[in-house]
C-alpha cells in the first residue's frame, strides 16, 4: 500500500521534504508570541512549504537553542506523503480503511490474498521494545524541568498563555498493563502551559484519553500521561484519524510505515513511548485539580471560553540531543487541520458508500470548518431518499453528529463547487417542501451559533430533482448540447486559440485572447464557470 519510502521519524520526514524542496528555512529571529503564527498562516495560505524556524525567540525575549517547525501538512500533497502515499492513491487508502470498518468476505483466493497482507499489517502489528531511545537522549526531572525552556507558541493577540498544539496524548485505561501497547489511546489534544512543570490537558468528554482519564478516577488515582512532541507523521496522522476502536493508533501508524513502531519504556510513568520522538512529556493527570483553561483561538474563528480541564503534574522531560519542536496553529480556516479534514475526507469516501451505498461523492467545505457543513451527492431512485440519507449521515459517524447542515443534490451535481451548488438549490429546492430541521442534538459546545452549549439544531436541504409522490408538477429537462455539436465545438475552439486556421482575424483574435474560464457539464449541458475547488 505504501509507495513513499518510510518515515520512522519526524526529521526523517522533513529530510523528505527537503530533498523534494519542500522545506524552508528561517534563520531571522520569529516570536514564538503571535508572529510565528502571522508568518506560518501567509506561507499556508501559499501552499507554501515547511517552515523551521532556527532562532525561535521566547516569551522571555532570549532566542532559544530549540528550533520550532511549522507547516509540516500545510499541502494536502504532503498529508498524503505523511500516510505513504501519493494523492492519486488516496481511494485506494480509502477502501483498506473502509474494509477496516467493515470487514467483508474475501472473493476468491486471488481477493484473499491482495487484501489480507494489508489487514494482517494493520490489525497484528506490534511494537519494538527497546532499551535505549533516540528520544530519552537527555533526560530531565525534578527542578530541572522548565517547560519555558521549550519555545511554545502563543498564537493570537487573545490567548490566555503558551499552547501545546500538535501533541500525541498517550494514555491506557485503569486496569491494562503498562506493555500492552495495543490497548493505548493515542490522540491530538492541546495542552496550556500552566507553570514550570504544569499543563492543562484539553480533552472533551468523548475523546479517548478522557474516558481513560475516567477510569483513573473512579478509583481516585492519577493517570499516567506521556505527551510525544515531533512523532513520526504516521504517529501524528492515525492519532488524528477516525479509526475503529479496535485498532490502535500506534500499531496502525507502524502498518502505514510498513515497519514494527519502536517503543521504550517512560522515565517516570508506567507506559511505553515512541523511541524515535524528538521531545516527550511525562507526568500524572490528577483525579480532582483543574484550572481554568483558555481563553483561546480555536478552529471556529472565534475565541473559546475559559472552562476548567484537569492539571497533568510533569515528573519527566525526555528529548534528543538537539531537538526539534513542533508545532502549528488552529483558526478560521484555512489552518493544517483544515487541510488534514479534506484528505480525511476523501479517505472517509468509501467507508460511507459501504453503509449508504446511493452516495456518490460528499464533500466538507474546509471554509464551514469542515464538518459544520457537508454537501453529498447521490443516485436518487425513490422519493425521500435525500432524506434518508441525510438521517444516515447525521448517525453514521461521530464527527457527522456536529454537521448542522447537510445538502444532498443530484450526481450530476458537483459537490465541490458552488456554482453547481447554488444552481441546484436555485432550481430544485423548494424551502417549505425541502427544508428539515431538527432541535436539541448533539454540538460541539464552542459552535457560540447554538442556543444552549453542546445542543443545537440541524437543517437538511434537498436540492435533488423531485420524482413521484415528491411533486405534482412535471419536473423540468435540463438543457443539454448535442455530443456532436459539442465535439465540434471543441475542435473549432482548440483551432482558434493554437492559430490552426487560416482566416486572419478569428486567428489574431485567438492568440490574443485568454479564456481564463473552464467548461464542465451539468447534467450533460456545457457550462462555463470559474473558481471550481479540484
Amino acid at each position: 500500500m505504501r509507495s513513499l519510502p518510510s518515515f520512522p521519524s519526524l526529521r526523517s520526514f522533513l529530510d523528505w521534504c527537503g530533498d523534494t524542496n519542500q522545506l524552508l528555512a528561517v534563520s531571522e529571529p520569529v516570536s514564538v508570541r503571535h508572529q510565528m503564527t502571522a508568518v506560518h498562516r501567509i506561507v499556508l495560505e501559499r501552499a507554501g512549504p515547511v517552515l523551521r524556524f532556527d532562532s525561535p525567540v521566547s516569551e522571555d525575549g532570549t532566542v532559544s537553542k530549540i528550533p520550532v517547525v511549522a507547516n509540516l501538512f500545510g499541502t494536502t500533497e504532503r498529508v498524503c506523503a505523511g500516510l505513504g502515499i501519493k494523492p492519486d492513491e488516496l481511494d485506494e487508502m480509502g477502501a483498506f480503511l473502509a474494509a477496516l470498518k467493515t470487514p467483508t468476505p474475501p472473493g476468491g483466493l486471488r481477493d484473499a490474498l491482495s487484501r489480507w497482507p494489508m489487514l494482517k499489517a494493520a490489525l497484528a502489528t506490534r511494537p519494538k521494545i527497546t532499551k535505549s531511545a533516540s528520544s530519552q537522549q537527555v533526560v530531565l526531572e525534578g527542578a530541572d524541568i522548565d517547560l519555558a525552556s521549550i519555545p511554545v507558541q502563543t498564537h493570537w493577540p487573545g490567548d490566555a498563555a503558551p499552547l501545546v498544539t500538535w501533541p500525541v496524548v498517550i494514555t491506557r485505561s485503569h486496569g491494562s498493563e503498562a506493555g500492552n501497547v495495543t490497548s493505548y489511546n493515542a490522540g491530538i489534544y492541546r495542552a496550556q502551559v500552566l507553570d514550570r512543570d504544569k499543563l492543562i490537558m484539553r480533552w472533551l468528554p468523548h475523546r479517548g484519553g478522557a474516558a481513560h482519564h475516567r477510569s483513573w478516577v473512579r478509583h481516585d488515582q492519577k493517570t499516567p500521561v506521556a505527551i510525544v512532541l515531533g512523532a513520526d507523521p504516521a504517529t501524528l496522522l492515525s492519532a488524528a484519524l477516525p479509526l475503529p476502536e479496535t485498532v490502535s493508533e500506534l500499531t496502525f501508524a507502524g502498518a502505514l510505515n510498513g515497519a514494527r513502531p519502536r517503543m521504550v519504556a517512560a522515565k517516570s510513568v508506567p507506559l511505553m513511548v515512541p523511541a524515535e520522538a524528538e521531545i516527550i512529556l511525562e507526568g500524572w493527570v490528577s483525579p480532582t485539580e483543574t484550572a481554568p483553561e483558555g481563553p483561546f483561538g480555536d478552529h471556529t474563528g472565534y475565541y473559546n471560553r475559559a472552562e476548567p480541564f484537569p492539571v497533568m503534574q510533569v515528573t519527566a522531560v525526555t528529548h534528543r540531543q538537539d531537538p526539534l519542536y513542533l508545532s502549528t496553529y488552529t483558526g478560521r480556516p484555512p489552518d493544517e487541520p483544515a487541510i488534514i479534514g479534506e484528505v480525511f475526507n476523501r479517505l472517509a469516501l468509501p467507508t460511507i458508500r459501504a453503509q449508504i451505498p446511493e452516495v456518490r461523492d460528499l464533500w466538507l467545505p474546509p471554509a464551514a470548518c469542515s464538518y459544520r457543513m457537508a454537501v453529498v451527492s447521490i443516485d436518487k431512485r425513490y422519493p425521500g431518499q435525500a432524506r434518508r440519507v441525510m438521517m444516515a449521515l447525521w448517525g453514521m459517524l461521530p464527527q457527522f453528529s456536529y454537521t448542522k447542515m447537510i445538502v444532498v443534490v443530484d450526481d450530476d451535481i458537483d459537490p465541490a463547487n458552488w456554482d453547481d451548488i447554488a444552481w441546484a438549490l436555485a432550481t430544485r429546492m423548494d424551502p417549505v417542501r425541502d427544508v428539515m430541521t431538527l432541535e436539541n442534538t448533539p454540538m460541539d459546545y464552542l459552535d457560540f451559533a447554538s442556543p444552549q452549549p453542546g445542543l443545537s439544531g440541524k437543517m437538511g436541504i434537498d436540492a435533488t430533482s423531485k420524482i413521484e409522490s415528491e411533486t405534482t408538477r412535471d419536473w423540468g429537462t435540463v438543457m443539454k448540447t448535442a455530443d456532436k455539436d459539442a465535439e465540434f465545438a471543441a475542435n473549432l475552439v482548440s483551432r482558434l486559440m493554437t492559430g490552426g486556421c487560416h482566416e486572419p482575424t478569428p486567428c489574431d483574435f485567438g492568440r490574443s485572447w485568454s479564456l481564463g474560464r473552464s467548461t464542465r457539464h451539468v447534467g450533460g449541458a456545457a457550462v462555463v464557470r470559474s473558481g471550481r475547488r479540484d
